[in-house]
């Protein structure tokens, strides 16, 4: 494995990690039900893409005893 010949100075490890924050992801809304979706995905919480029902969703009920 490979050992650095010299120390890098602050400076130069700071920069190095400036790029190593965490970005959102972007996210929109869905047309149907106005829920937070990932672009380009089907929505988890009606199963609609781009106007049209692509999958359809499984209400869970309670039953009671």
């Amino acid at each position: 494995m490979a050992h650095p010949k010299r120390k890098h100075s602050n400076t130069r490890s700071r920069l190095r990690r400036a790029n190593d924050h965490l970005v959102l992801k972007s996210r929109s809304q869905c047309t149907q039900c106005g829920a937070f979706v990932l672009p380009h995905r089907v929505c988890t919480s009606c199963g609609f893409y781009k106007g049209k029902l692509v999958k359809s969703i499984k209400v869970k009920t309670q039953e009671k005893e």
